[in-house]
């Protein structure tokens, strides 16, 4: 710890005694190896969620796959590295000290607020693939994808309010359970499909690199993309735990990109072997490939095993993470007294509930659009797009306020410093301020829906959401609204 990183009011005999304390505890602290840190990242942004929303495009989708990585995956990994080895606390942390508190409660907002439309199109993929177990059909009924998003989420927040540490390790095992294993699956039995002389349903030759330009909605399935490879900046905080994160963060970073983008492209390509792009949904798509490959081998009995390996997985993650980042919200919301009371409470268990419990029930309203909505693709595409513009603020501010920081504290200690940090910032600012302005166009594949009922939902969404409820927050707010620190089971102050 820096004497510039000392509070003023700490006695100066005090202040002396925590410099070997601090030293001694950043000495003991366990240590990652830069392939360790790698899958660790891997396992936080990969999954085959994505694919069948690439798939539609063949094999196009590795230069989808490839230009968002470059541009905002990057990017966006090696700034938050450095804000992260600087100013521990996350991005309200940065966003703070480098613009405003007002526009840091503004990034913890979005990033718990894209939550909101988040787990409404998880628990339409879990839906639609659960449906392969009961009857394939299901998959696009809207009734039935609403009743199932409202059970699994409110099953979901009763099993969080009670506390359940046991929850901590589902993510690891969901990668391998729900993402590499059937993922490797998918792939191997494409390879074998094409070895056997069957004809690909999305043509495979070099003229079909690139999707084909027929306007804005050709390209604009590349925006839930940039969603696919969000949440780089979580991973960030372990770069002070490398022995050499100016060397091997980088390292860490560009072996984790070529991992997640092997997992994304190869079954986005299996899937559009043996599905056609006109009658792939972008909830089952996954499963429709698994149904037409276990079908061609004889082995269909397989489908509802693959199912049930997808769903636990993805169960698993939303109930990991369920709790996240709300609590991130709601600890910066009892030091600055950002959110009423109401939202602060914890019950018995120490868990923001009512928190919780308000988002379940926007979730439950949003459940019922699947319902109202005759095509399940469309709402899901929707609330996705939504989810990614949501995020996109956050990254907005975090990278602007990367710039600034590099400016006004320039010499203040950070661990790993980003080479060209100004070029990085820039590229990033520019692709999310890209994908933004695609966001409100409209897919090719959304159809003779109106695209000015299409503009006004995303941009609807947007607004609300992600900037007139926070600004509510912060023009309401009164200085009762600060509560003293959360102590959790073990005695540390939250």
């Amino acid at each position: 710890m820096s004497s510039m990183d000392m509070p003023a009011d700490l006695p100066r005999g005090r202040a002396e005694r925590s410099v070997p304390k601090a030293a001694a505890q950043a000495a003991a602290a366990p240590r990652l190896s830069w392939l360790t840190l790698a899958l660790m990242t891997t396992s936080s942004v990969a999954s085959l969620r994505a694919a069948p929303t690439m798939a539609v495009y063949g094999l196009a989708c590795v230069f989808l796959y490839l230009v968002p990585a470059i541009v905002f995956l990057l990017p966006t990994a090696l700034v938050s590295a450095e804000l992260a080895s600087g100013w521990p606390g996350g991005v309200y942390r940065w966003v703070s000290e480098g613009l405003s508190k007002p526009l840091g409660f503004l990034a913890v907002w979005c990033q718990f607020a894209m939550t909101i439309f988040y787990y409404p199109s998880l628990l339409a993929f879990v839906a639609s693939t659960l449906a392969y177990v009961i009857d394939p059909r299901l998959a696009a009924n809207g009734l039935y994808t609403a009743i199932v998003i409202m059970v699994l989420y409110w099953t979901g927040v009763w099993v969080s309010s009670r506390g359940t540490k046991a929850l901590a390790g589902l993510s690891s095992w969901g990668l391998i359970i729900g993402t590499l294993i059937p993922g490797a699956v998918l792939v191997v039995l494409g390879i074998v499909f094409l070895g056997q002389g069957n004809a690909s349903a999305a043509p495979m030759t070099a003229s079909h690199l690139f999707p084909q330009w027929t306007g804005l909605a050709s390209l604009v399935l590349i925006v839930n993309n940039f969603l696919s490879y969000s949440g780089m900046e979580m991973n960030a905080v372990h770069v002070s735990s490398l022995k050499d994160p100016a060397r091997e963060y980088p390292k860490s970073m560009f072996l984790a990109m070529g991992l997640v983008l092997l997992i994304f492209i190869l079954p986005a390509l299996a899937i559009s072997w043996v599905v056609p792009g006109n009658q792939l949904s972008l909830t089952a798509g996954v499963m429709q490939a698994f149904d037409a490959f276990f079908s061609h081998f004889h082995v269909g009995w397989l489908t509802p095993i693959a199912a049930v390996m997808l769903v636990a997985a993805a169960l698993g993650g939303m109930l990991t993470w369920l709790a996240g980042p709300s609590k991130g919200l709601l600890e910066i919301s009892r030091q600055e007294g950002y959110l009423p009371p109401y939202l602060q409470k914890l019950n018995k268990n120490g868990i923001q509930q009512n928190i919780l419990v308000t988002q379940g029930v926007v979730t439950t309203v949003i459940a019922l659009l699947y319902a109202l909505i005759p095509d399940v693709s469309n709402v899901y595409w929707i609330f996705s797009t939504i989810t990614t513009q949501v995020y996109l603020i956050v990254y907005l501010l975090m990278l602007v306020a990367a710039m600034r920081l590099r400016r006004t504290q320039p010499d203040h200690p950070r661990g790993y410093r980003v080479p060209a940090l100004n070029l990085m910032c820039v590229v990033g600012l520019l692709a999310s301020l890209a994908a933004l302005v695609i966001g409100f166009v409209p897919p090719s594949q959304f159809g003779s829906g109106s695209i000015g009922a299409y503009i006004g939902i995303i941009g609807g969404g947007l607004v609300i959401l992600g900037l007139l409820i926070p600004y509510a927050f912060l023009k309401l707010r009164k200085p009762g609204w600060k509560q003293p620190a959360v102590t959790d089971q073990a005695g540390e102050t939250a």
